[in-house]
């Protein structure tokens, strides 16, 4: 028997509970969240939660994730709760007001602040001195192609120390792709990796002696992109700038910060990277930010990373960005943690359901998460096509297209999507997506509420159920 929470009059907060039994009586809770004054007034009051019939909506294996789910929903909006407080903070600190909605046109010279605003809001708000947020970065490759270049110089080295970078960047280095599109090989940069344990970990004894006198710069990928490996947490990346730092001070430390926003309470910038980049259609945009990416961390790298954006000498002072994307860029980087939160419960419920189908995931379930990638190894072509089928069905944009697999620019290899997303190649919006290569594995990610994701599983399953 679910519980719901009836109050009139006062301030609530919506509460997770895991279901009573029909046998439990109704309870009776004391709202207790002193962190704003509102709330401080519900501490007065008893809240009783009335029963309310449960009528899943969900298939029984889902039906019965999710009940097994409840307390890790629970974990999850206290760092929702946390991750949302730095925003607030962040966003009094910067004294955003309506007027910085307004948006400019031309040059940008007309902005009425802004740029500024949202810059030092983001900056603030990830522990860095500063941030360039802007629409005119195309993708997260992007932005982290910005950072790389900003930090890199021709006779340099580029060292890779979380094994291979994601498929995108390989163009950028230079690893494959045409000639004579300006890579970082072809401007006479160098480029060595550090290959991953057997584990998927980083290879912490071969990184004390990995980093080099001509290694500019050092690349971490906090996300697993396209391989099957653990994700790394704050903790680790930390402890990977050290000793990067310890052996070369002047190294720069880019991290690759896609799918990892909002995932824990801190970002890498606040434990020592020199720039970290990502996409605004990811975790920051709150699924509302139309286009979009970033470039945070230390004040002479972010601007030199601006310069790369645009051009030298123009820097962060112009670029225009209309009115109705900017108030999106400053709305989606609110809605962001809770956007956040809802993608991982989803993550956690694909677990949950395909692990019990017997099929081998990363991560394993009810474990805790640091970017908001699932990945489920499904073995066979067929199969991976026909699970982003079945996720395809259950998008509001485009339920009517079936997936096809195909080249897309910047992978390697033939990939499908599953995204029928309100923005093109939303990412933060319920969708997967996987390489036609073994072990045929599919990434799942986004997801405006579980609750989505919880139906998408039922199509899976049965599509799943032919093979």
């Amino acid at each position: 028997m679910a519980m719901v929470m009836m109050m009139a009059g006062i301030c609530t907060k919506d509460l997770l509970l895991p279901p009573a039994s029909s046998s439990q009586p109704a309870s009776i809770l004391t709202c207790n969240v002193p962190t704003r004054r509102v709330c401080r007034r519900a501490q007065m009051h008893s809240v009783e939660l009335l029963p309310v019939v449960n009528d899943s909506h969900f298939c029984p294996q889902v039906a019965d994730a999710v009940n097994l789910l409840y307390p890790e929903f629970m974990r999850i909006d206290a760092i929702v709760a946390k991750n949302l407080d730095r925003v607030l903070n962040a966003y009094a600190s910067a004294r955003v007001g309506t007027h910085h909605f307004g948006g400019s046109t031309g040059y940008g010279h007309n902005d009425a602040g802004g740029r500024e605003a949202l810059d030092s809001a983001f900056a603030t708000l990830v522990g860095s001195e500063a941030a360039i947020v802007r629409s005119q970065f195309f993708s997260g490759t992007h932005a982290i192609a910005c950072a790389l270049y900003a930090a890199l110089r021709p006779g340099g080295e580029l060292l890779a120390v979380a094994g291979a970078p994601y498929d995108t960047l390989e163009e950028v280095i230079g690893l494959r792709g045409s000639p004579n599109h300006g890579s970082l090989k072809e401007f006479g940069v160098s480029y060595r990796e550090l290959p991953l344990l057997e584990d998927g970990g980083l290879d912490w004894d071969g990184l004390d002696e990995a980093v080099k006198p001509q290694t500019q710069c050092a690349l971490i990928q906090r996300s697993c992109g396209y391989s099957w490996r653990k994700s790394l947490t704050v903790a680790e990346i930390k402890r990977a700038i050290e000793k990067i730092k310890a052996q070369n001070p002047r190294c720069v430390v880019v991290v690759d910060n896609c799918y990892g926003e909002f995932v824990e309470t801190l970002e890498p910038t606040a434990v020592g990277a020199d720039l970290m980049a990502g996409s605004l259609i990811k975790n920051p945009g709150g699924t509302i930010a139309p286009s979009g990416g970033y470039v945070a961390g230390k004040a002479e790298w972010v601007e030199s990373a601006a310069a790369r954006l645009c051009a030298p000498g123009i820097g962060m002072e112009a670029g225009a960005t209309s009115g109705d994307v900017m108030r999106l860029l400053f709305q989606g980087l609110f809605l962001g943690p809770q956007m956040v939160g809802e993608s991982i419960k989803g993550g956690l419920l694909v677990a949950e359901v395909m692990a019990a189908e017997g099929y081998k995931v990363q991560p394993p379930p009810r474990v805790q998460r640091h970017d908001i990638i699932q990945a489920v190894q499904l073995g066979t072509r067929e199969r991976l096509l026909a699970f982003c089928a079945a996720v395809q069905k259950c998008c509001p944009v485009g339920a009517y297209i079936r997936p096809v697999a195909g080249a897309s620019a910047g992978y390697e290899s033939e990939v499908v999507f599953a995204d029928g997303t309100f923005v093109d190649g939303s990412t933060s919006e319920l969708s997967c997506d996987g390489p036609l290569r073994e072990p045929y594995v599919v990434f799942c990610q986004g997801g405006t509420h579980w609750t989505h994701w919880a139906l998408a599983l039922e199509s899976v399953l049965e599509a799943l159920s032919k093979f």
